[in-house]
């Protein structure tokens, strides 16, 4: 028998505590575990530009027919411009002195572009009798990004996002990647709101590692899921257009998801850059016929959605302010902790200048259990904290719970010693 051979395999932690905020009868509830955005009511909203650009489609989507493996174009066109600058990047300012090109498929979500990306790198010529290709990735990172890359087959080599106290940027711990990873190495980048620190690079970190991972030769894929919930939609794509400005080649994976809301659609898209239209051409040729393979096309409707706001200046406006809208509010959620009495004792100062949905609490499982048992309050299982489902109104809530939890696991320890 084919199925019981297979190992029972454990449901993923963090999906499954969306069946256990269901099941809690506590009122006072708090989910800030899955990565979805939240308004202060805590619901998950359609925005507004989305309703309109799906009225418009209703009304004039003249067929259902299938798009092919490299599905809508000119919604890629459209992410491209909205990640690099008016078309392919080569408007901005630096970019057209390079001579940047690029050229992308839409994909089954960011995480469908992440797989994709690893396909293609799985196929390196430079692994071809040495074993698999290697992508380094710097830790904490999102939860599914090492299942993506070893279900590719890649060989994935690890090293320190943040300092030991998760609370700031290791940079040096880059610097050393980039001296120990060979030539042909990937790298894994995210392009703002890292997931899950918050903690992204500076201006001047952009431009140095970016140096250095074109000097040793190595090749950036970029994970660009968050764009507009940091410092707003040029600002952070300003550290993919320097690395772009600066590496042969790179790989970009884009999400639709959270800057459009369009969670269930799965909406993305695989951007590749280079200076040359022949490899470009290949690389492309590649990509769709792995996406052949592995879902045979992508679905229509959420990239026909993002097509049509970015298409309509006025839908384009409206869904501008919407996301600036939603970037308002993390940010005052970020400020009314740092701000909060408590906030001090508690390692919080610093969420303040940090960036996009997520902040990483550093604490326990101890203290992780504790906020849910005693306080409602739901986080993923590595501490994280989807400060998105946060409302401004429950700030108080969330951190007089995380202290009388800290202070609970503290002195459960002492006992314990």
């Amino acid at each position: 028998m084919l199925f019981d051979r297979f190992d029972l395999q454990p449901d993923d932690p963090l999906l499954a505590l969306i069946g256990e905020v269901r099941a809690d009868p506590r009122r006072h509830r708090l989910d800030l575990s899955v990565g979805v955005y939240r308004d202060e009511e805590g619901q998950t909203p359609v925005m507004q530009a989305v309703k309109a650009a799906e009225a418009q489609l209703v009304a004039g989507q003249a067929s259902k027919a299938y798009l092919g493996p490299a599905g809508d174009a000119d919604f890629c066109a459209h992410i491209a411009d909205l990640v690099l600058g008016a078309h392919a990047g080569c408007q901005v300012a630096g970019l057209q002195s390079v001579g940047l090109q690029s050229v992308g498929l839409q994909s089954v979500g960011g995480t469908g572009a992440l797989r994709l990306a690893a396909r293609l790198l799985a196929v390196n010529p430079r692994a071809h009798g040495a074993g698999p290709a290697t992508i380094w990735l710097a830790t904490p990172t999102w939860g599914n990004h090492a299942p993506v890359f070893a279900g590719a087959g890649l060989h994935i080599r690890t090293f320190a996002h943040t300092d030991a106290m998760g609370r700031a940027l290791d940079f040096a711990a880059w610097m050393e990647m980039a001296e120990r990873a060979e030539p042909g190495d990937a790298v894994l980048l995210q392009g703002c709101g890292h997931n899950p620190t918050g903690i992204d690079f500076t201006a001047q970190q952009w431009a140095t590692l970016a140096t250095c991972i074109a000097d040793k030769g190595l090749f950036p894929l970029v994970d660009l899921a968050y764009q507009g919930f940091g410092l707003g939609l040029e600002e952070d794509a300003a550290g993919v257009r320097t690395l772009v400005e600066r590496v042969p080649e790179a790989l970009i994976a884009v999400s639709c998801n959270k800057t459009f809301g369009l969670y269930r659609d799965r909406v993305g898209a695989l951007l590749m850059t280079g200076r040359q239209a022949a490899p470009l051409a290949k690389g492309m040729a590649m990509a769709k016929a792995l996406a052949r393979g592995e879902y045979s096309m992508p679905p229509d409707h959420g990239a026909a959605v993002v097509r049509t706001v970015l298409e309509s200046a006025e839908l384009t406006a409206l869904w501008s302010d919407e996301l600036d809208a939603m970037r308002t509010r993390l940010i005052q959620t970020r400020a009314a902790i740092a701000e909060h009495p408590l906030a001090s004792e508690l390692g919080l100062t610093g969420l303040v200048d940090q960036k996009g949905m997520f902040c990483l609490l550093g604490a326990g499982h101890r203290v992780v259990q504790r906020l849910k048992d005693e306080s409602a309050i739901y986080v993923a299982p590595d501490g994280r904290v989807n400060l998105a489902g946060l409302p401004l109104a429950r700030v108080d809530d969330f951190v007089t719970g995380l202290a009388a939890a800290c202070r609970a696991a503290q002195a459960e320890l002492e006992m314990a010693l």
